[in-house]
């Protein structure tokens, strides 16, 4: 038998967990050259907005490519409908109050520029963050081993060496995270959240 106190507590502790749960949702979208670093700050990022209580989601680009796109290749027009779909997976989310951060690589501004247009017109938050590490830099992290594939003749259409990469003209933020650390680039991303009433 539940006792007028007890309920009371249940009640205070539900109340409670409520307070810090945060349901402002958004699209983050974190585009730059393979290797960049895009990912690895959007993990930074993502551990530290759960910690306040942020409802997150990371959309990493090569599970999007395994389970939602796993038919398409790399030509223009598989590269836009790929991001496509991954607009339309996070505006969903994010207008369901969710973070949504995406770190992909999405090298066509007409592409990225499509996305922002479907958050515009669902009302959800977008915001854009050039990860801006020159390919010189990118290419000897190497990450996935690709440059050295495609240096080798393994592989073509390389973004950012041998396919277009078209850098934002005017991003949300631009991040040089070959000139600072990992918690540094996030915290960035954090402020530029707080700036906008997101975090």
């Amino acid at each position: 038998m539940t006792t007028s106190r007890q309920h009371t507590e249940t009640t205070e502790n539900a109340e409670n967990s409520q307070e810090k749960q945060v349901t402002t949702g958004a699209t983050i979208w974190l585009t730059g050259l393979p290797s960049a670093g895009k990912t690895t700050i959007a993990y930074e990022l993502a551990g530290r907005l759960r910690e306040e209580g942020h409802r997150v989601e990371v959309l990493d680009g090569d599970e999007i490519r395994e389970f939602l796109s796993s038919g398409l290749g790399f030509s223009r027009e598989d590269r836009h409908t790929n991001v496509q779909r991954i607009g339309f997976l996070a505006d969903l989310l994010a207008r369901n109050g969710v973070k949504a951060l995406v770190p992909v690589i999405a090298p066509y501004a007409d592409s990225r520029e499509a996305v922002r247009k479907r958050h515009q017109a669902s009302g959800a938050a977008y915001l854009e963050v050039h990860v801006a590490t020159p390919v010189e830099v990118c290419s000897v992290r190497d990450v996935k081993g690709l440059y050295a594939k495609q240096a080798a003749g393994e592989i073509s259409g390389l973004t950012g060496v041998d396919d277009p990469y078209e850098e934002p003209v005017a991003p949300d933020l631009r991040i040089e995270s070959h000139t600072q650390t990992v918690p540094e680039s996030a915290a960035a991303l954090h402020q530029l959240l707080t700036e906008r009433g997101l975090a």
